[in-house]
């Protein structure tokens, strides 16, 4: 049976939105997949972004945020400059996060949006996508990702974690996705205290998923970062460093 008029076209507005807002990155049936993440310090400054991290686009109405390897404090990190604009970089993997469940990355943010009322509006995100049967999927999130893909032609990955510099979400405040439960936010940081500081983050992904979805997490195949805002009288900068994997052995005390 048919869904009526109406709920077809809130279902269609929500994948409009959602196409053009916050998701997950598509999975690349093409992609090359690495066994580790490339480190952007293994580069010069000014160098073309490394090919394993591959653009990553949020909407087709917004323009690209800009990336660029530059040197901060001797090591070559990656800024990120949004005005107006959303984008990304994602690259593919091939991890086993019961072998290497820990993530560890740095970053740095100049600014948080004055008007942001969650942490879903941060302009710093790292997003870390998980494989898995689609098949368990429920009802609704099926279906939501059957009409995503018709309507935009991309396969969104079966869960994704969303860590953030989040504004009002306290830190470690999960927050829900508004269009699909399969993508979980984390608020890693929060507030303006540790504006212009590089912090090194540690988290554990598979208690992160664990916690966050109910279950055990599957391969994770891809990690991204992503910079956006929809102000546009000023230009909101953050800054990433390297991202690896570690055993359980590597947690910091």
């Amino acid at each position: 049976m048919q869904s009526p008029p109406f709920q077809r076209h809130a279902l269609l507005a929500a994948i409009m939105l959602l196409a053009g807002c916050t998701t997950a990155p598509e999975r690349r049936s093409n992609a090359a997949a690495f066994p580790s993440v490339t480190a952007f310090s293994e580069f010069r400054a000014g160098a073309p972004i490394p090919e394993a991290w591959q653009p990553w686009s949020l909407s087709r109405f917004k323009p690209r945020s800009r990336y660029q390897l530059i040197e901060d404090s001797g090591t070559t990190v990656v800024k990120a400059s949004a005005q107006a604009s959303a984008s990304g970089l994602i690259h593919y993997l091939d991890v086993n996060p019961r072998d290497r469940p820990l993530l560890s990355w740095r970053w740095k943010l100049t600014d948080l949006h004055p008007s942001q009322t969650s942490a879903d509006d941060s302009p710093a995100r790292v997003v870390v996508s998980f494989d898995g049967d689609h098949e368990k999927l429920n009802f609704s999130d099926r279906l939501f990702y059957n009409q995503f893909h018709l309507f935009t032609g991309q396969q969104l990955p079966y869960a994704a974690l969303m860590y953030v510099w989040g504004s009002r979400t306290p830190k470690n405040g999960i927050a829900p996705n508004p269009h699909t439960s399969r993508i979980k936010i984390i608020a890693v940081e929060s507030g303006r205290a540790k504006l212009g500081e590089w912090l090194h983050e540690q988290r554990d992904v598979a208690a992160d998923f664990r916690l966050a979805f109910g279950e055990e997490p599957g391969k994770i195949i891809s990690v991204g970062i992503l910079t956006e805002t929809e102000i546009s009288d000023r230009t909101l900068e953050a800054y990433y460093g390297d991202f690896a994997f570690h055993t359980l052995q590597a947690r910091q005390q």
